[in-house]
């Protein structure tokens, strides 16, 4: 009997609704398996049809074509490998989460999701049906069990899998990126590994979907000589890989052959990372090759620009200042230093005529009242329109520049600066925009297409922020500081906290509540915001979904 097993890794990055497309890098990957004398081509959860498909799955056409694409698959590839591929399987009234198993030109074996997650991001349990405990399936003298995702995050289908004679547990995943959610996964598998005492393969998808990033960073696990886990390999994060992993028989059962162990960057850098794939994935899939932003002089429109530029190159990037007299001269230069230290398109449009001819036509209804937000918002309003009309005409795509601490208080401008189709810094609080900038000028990486050394200028990274709608305006004129705004929303956002919990660790109670009502009243807004690439574990919408209209307030 064979003593070694060859599984080749695809840690691959597959686009929603491309069939054809995802099937065409499932057969690359094979090829490849096969010149390498692999056994076994393992590839991430639903990879036909891409991850997450959302309600997609739900139309019968879809599933049909996306099962005749698995079985095509399988009669293509039948001299070589096997091949194990995530996909949907409709039978009868039911609809499961499958991992196909294909071998000798045809399906051998499907292994059906059985924990279907609910939480946060997921809705698994409104689209698929869910599976029973599958039994492990041979490929020559290997027993696999393959916990699809989150069934590996808990113990039972782990453990009956072990129980029914796997050697292996081979886990296709599709699981989406947060900030250091490789230590969260290393938790649950080390547990399985211990618990069933045997190897583990976890297998990720790479790549953006939507607003969700797929991170790969997959890995294996061999049980330790004295309990515990041992890692033998790791992958890099966001990059495709190919790579093959050994087993062998041992006296102690199959275990991996120690190989590739790639660097895990910080968190600072995989924030920054996502930010920059989710946005040149999106636009990838969706057809775009340009992007326009307003550029305001400040940091965010900045930051904006440069993720921008590393994700698409800056000759792709154009970058367009809407000045009005209440615009500094310091922004002025601020914005042109930006775009020109990224080598980017600047563009001036003026919106002082535009401004005055919308005050004249209203003049008559708003006669006797006073000036307010009103005018100062028909300003940030007809900034969106002109952006809007550059990126109708040239094909560009607008994106906004609103950050989490912004998006979540309301303090953007909904038809506005609100406007456009992404926002690559949706899920970045304020504070971590200053940090992430200084990372940046102090760090570049071969990913990235923009240009090294301090490409957004410490000024701009040191003057206090402004919208600039109104003479000598400061943020801090409407929002508590930074510091303070960040800690509290991160309180009521990240952790649900009580208004009494965050008085407990000394914020002032009328700055509290003000936040509070601050970030319900502004949900409407939310609900119209840009879509932008989830880094934390309370992104908006994805994470957290409240009523638009809610009259429950927390009480002191």
């Amino acid at each position: 009997m064979p003593d070694r097993f060859r599984i080749t890794l695809g840690q691959l990055n597959p686009t929603v609704g491309d069939l054809p497309g995802n099937a065409a890098k499932a057969r690359d990957a094979w090829e490849k398996a096969k010149t390498a004398g692999a056994d076994m081509l393992a590839l991430p959860e639903m990879f036909i049809t891409g991850y997450q498909t959302q309600d997609l799955v739900l139309k019968p056409a879809f599933t049909q074509d996306a099962m005749s694409e698995i079985e095509t698959l399988a009669r293509d590839c039948a001299d070589g490998p096997a091949i194990g591929i995530g996909g949907p399987f409709a039978e009868g009234s039911k609809l499961y989460n499958a991992y196909w198993i294909l071998e000798g030109g045809k399906v051998t074996a499907r292994v059906l999701k059985h924990d279907l997650p609910h939480k946060q991001l997921f809705d698994e349990l409104r689209l698929f049906d869910q599976g029973p405990v599958s039994g492990p399936y041979r490929i020559g003298p290997l027993r696999i069990g393959s916990p699809i995702c989150e069934d590996a995050w808990w113990p039972d289908v782990a453990e009956t899998l072990a129980e029914t004679g796997a050697e292996i547990l081979m886990v296709p995943n599709g699981s989406p990126y947060h900030r250091n959610k490789l230590d969260l996964r290393m938790g649950h598998m080390v547990a399985r590994v211990v618990e069933s005492d045997l190897p583990l393969v976890y297998l990720n998808s790479v790549g953006g979907q939507d607003d969700q990033l797929y991170d790969g960073a997959s890995f294996v696990l061999n049980p330790g000589p004295d309990g515990g886990a041992v890692k033998v390999m790791q992958l890099s994060p966001f990059d495709e890989v190919i790579e093959h992993v050994d087993f062998e028989r041992t006296p102690d059962g199959w275990r991996a052959v120690p190989g590739r162990m790639d660097h895990q960057p910080g968190e600072w850098e995989q924030d920054y990372r996502a930010m920059t794939e989710g946005l040149r994935d999106y636009m990838r899939k969706s057809g775009f090759k340009k992007v326009v932003l307003g550029m305001s002089g400040g940091i965010d429109s900045a930051l904006v620009a440069t993720i921008a530029s590393d994700a698409i190159g800056p000759e792709n990037v154009r970058c367009v200042m809407l000045p009005s007299e209440y615009t500094s001269q310091a922004s002025l230069d601020d914005a042109a230093d930006a775009a020109n230290r990224l080598g980017a398109r600047l563009d001036t449009v003026h919106i002082e005529g535009a401004r005055d001819a919308v005050g004249d036509a209203l003049a008559h209804l708003m006669a006797d009242t006073k000036p307010d937000t009103t005018e100062e918002n028909i300003q940030s309003r007809l900034r969106g329109v002109m952006l809007m009309a550059i990126s109708n005409k040239f094909g560009e795509l607008l994106l906004t520049t609103g950050n989490k601490s912004e998006v979540a208080v309301g303090y953007a401008t909904i038809y506005g600066d609100m406007a456009g189709g992404y926002n690559p810094i949706k899920d970045l609080y304020k504070t971590r925009v200053f940090q992430t900038c200084r990372w940046r000028n102090e760090n570049h990486r071969d990913w990235m297409m923009g240009p090294a050394g301090e490409v957004v200028p410490p000024q701009i990274i040191t003057k206090p922020p402004s919208a600039e709608l109104r003479p000598d305006q400061k943020d801090e004129d409407s929002l508590p500081p930074y510091e303070v705004l960040d800690a509290i929303l991160e309180g009521l956002v990240e952790k649900d906290l009580a208004l009494k919990d965050l008085v407990a660790q000394g914020f002032d109670p009328e700055t509290v509540k003000r936040v509070e009502t601050l970030l319900y009243g502004s949900e409407w807004k939310r609900y119209q915001a840009a879509p932008g690439p989830r880094i934390s574990t309370k992104a908006f919408w994805l994470d957290r979904r409240y009523p638009l209209v809610n009259r429950w307030r927390d009480q002191l």
